[in-house]
C-alpha cells in the first residue's frame, strides 16, 4: 500500500474550545474549507454542526478526522486512533479540563457516528509536554498523592506551540534542532513554554489548563492557601470557587467585569478607565513574569515567540510585555500589525520577537497523517 501524503489525503480537523468550535477541511497544508462556531457545544450541538458541515462535502473523500484534545491525561500521551475503549477512559478525565473536554468527547461521539470508515485520530495538547524533565514536570506534593492520583505538569496548548515552533524556525531560517525559544501562547486560554531543539522543557501552565497566567476569564496561578481559606471559612462554595475561577476571573476580573477580550480592553484604557488599565497591566506583568522564568531553562534565547488570538493581534500587549523584559535582551517591537507571521523588532535585535498566527488546524492534520504513515509503514 502506498503511503498516505498531505497532497493526496483530504482531513477533516475538529477543535473544541470552551466556547467554540472550529471545522476545517484541510488538504496538500491548506484549508479547502472552514466553519466556525461561537457557543458552547453539547451532543445535539455537535451532531448538528458536523452534520452541516459535512452536508457541503459529501462528494469529497475524508481520509481521516483529527480531534484536538486539550487534556490526554496519562491516557493519550501521543496522537492515538481513537477507539470506544479510549473514548470510555476519557470521560473519565473530564474533571481535568471540564471546559475543554466534554465538548471534544461530545464531537468526537458524533463524528465517529457521522464518519464511521475513517480512522478519528485523537491529538493532545499534552503530547508537545510529555517528555517535560522531571525538574519541570514534578509537584512538590507527598510522593504518595503524586503516585496515587497522577499529579504532575502536563502542559498544554502544544499544537499551537508545535507549529510556532516549526514556523520560528522558518522564519529565522535555522533547524529547529538547533534554537532555543520562548513561546508565548495568548488567547482566551494563555501559557508560555521553553522549547530547546523542539523539546518543552518547561511551561507554565501544570495538572489542569487553569494554571499559569491570567486568561481571558480564568485565574491563572493564584495562592491556593487564600483558596483554602475561602472553603475553610465558609465563604464559597466548590462550586462558587470553581464557577469564579473558571468563567468569572482573568481579565475579566480584573477589569471588574467590563471585558475579558484585551481589544475591548485596550479602547477602555485609551477612554479612561482605571480598571481596565489595571487588567492589562497585571496581564502584561505576570506575562513577563512567565517569560523571564522560562528562559532559566534555556542556555539562550534565539527568538521570542508571540502567537495566540491577542499574542498575533494585539501590539499593545506584545509592547507592554517587552518593554519589560530589557534585563534579557528583549526590546520593545519596533512594528504594529502584521498580515504575516514575521518579526515585529527591529533588524539585528539581539533577540528577535516573532509573531506567529495561531495554525492549530494545520497542526492536526500534519499530526494525524504522520501517524497514518507511520501505521502504514
Amino acid at each position: 500500500m502506498s503511503q498516505v501524503t498531505e497532497e493526496q489525503a483530504a482531513i477533516l480537523t475538529v477543535n473544541a474550545g470552551s466556547s467554540s468550535l472550529r471545522l476545517d477541511l484541510v488538504q496538500g497544508g491548506s484549508v479547502l474549507d472552514s466553519a466556525h462556531a461561537e457557543r458552547a457545544i453539547d451532543p445535539g450541538s455537535a451532531r448538528q454542526e458536523l452534520s452541516g458541515f459535512l452536508g457541503g462535502h459529501f462528494d469529497r473523500d475524508i481520509r481521516a478526522v483529527a480531534h484536538r484534545l486539550v487534556h490526554g491525561g496519562d491516557v493519550v500521551r501521543a496522537p492515538t486512533v481513537a477507539d470506544d475503549e479510549t473514548a470510555a477512559a476519557l470521560r473519565d478525565l473530564t474533571s481535568l479540563a471540564p471546559l475543554h473536554l466534554p465538548p471534544a468527547l461530545a464531537l468526537l461521539e458524533a463524528a465517529r457516528e457521522e464518519l464511521p470508515a475513517v480512522p478519528h485520530v485523537l491529538c493532545p495538547d499534552t503530547a508537545f509536554h510529555a517528555g517535560l524533565p522531571d525538574e519541570a514536570a514534578v509537584y512538590a506534593l507527598p510522593a504518595d498523592w503524586r503516585d496515587r492520583y497522577g499529579l504532575r505538569r502536563y502542559g498544554f496548548h502544544g499544537l499551537s506551540y508545535a507549529w510556532a515552533s516549526d514556523r520560528a524556525s522558518d522564519l529565522l531560517g535555522r533547524p529547529v534542532a538547533e534554537l532555543d525559544l520562548v513561546l508565548t501562547h495568548l488567547g482566551g486560554g494563555c501559557s508560555v513554554a521553553a522549547v530547546s531543539g523542539g523539546r518543552s522543557l518547561d511551561t507554565s501552565m501544570g495538572f489542569t489548563p487553569l494554571d499559569g497566567l491570567p486568561m481571558s476569564k480564568r485565574s491563572g496561578s493564584v495562592d491556593p492557601g487564600m483558596l483554602m481559606w475561602l472553603l475553610s471559612q465558609g465563604h464559597l462554595s466548590v462550586e462558587e470557587l470553581t464557577e469564579g475561577l473558571e468563567r468569572r476571573s482573568g481579565l475579566l476580573g480584573l477589569s471588574g467585569g467590563r471585558s475579558g477580550d484585551t481589544r475591548d480592553l485596550v479602547a477602555a484604557e485609551r477612554d479612561g478607565d482605571a480598571a481596565a488599565g489595571l487588567a492589562l497591566a497585571v496581564f502584561a506583568h505576570r506575562v513577563s513574569r512567565e517569560i523571564a522564568a522560562a528562559a532559566t531553562s534555556l542556555e539562550r534565547i534565539d527568538a521570542l515567540v508571540f502567537t495566540g488570538e491577542i499574542g498575533w493581534d494585539q501590539p499593545e500587549v506584545r509592547e507592554a510585555v517587552c518593554g519589560r523584559l530589557g534585563l534579557l535582551g528583549v526590546l520593545p517591537p519596533a512594528r504594529g500589525e502584521l498580515h504575516d507571521d514575521g518579526p515585529v523588532s527591529a533588524d539585528g535585535a539581539a533577540v528577535p520577537v516573532l509573531v506567529v498566527q495561531v495554525r492549530e488546524e494545520l497542526q492536526l492534520a500534519r499530526e494525524c497523517l504522520r501517524l497514518l504513515e507511520e501505521e502504514i509503514s
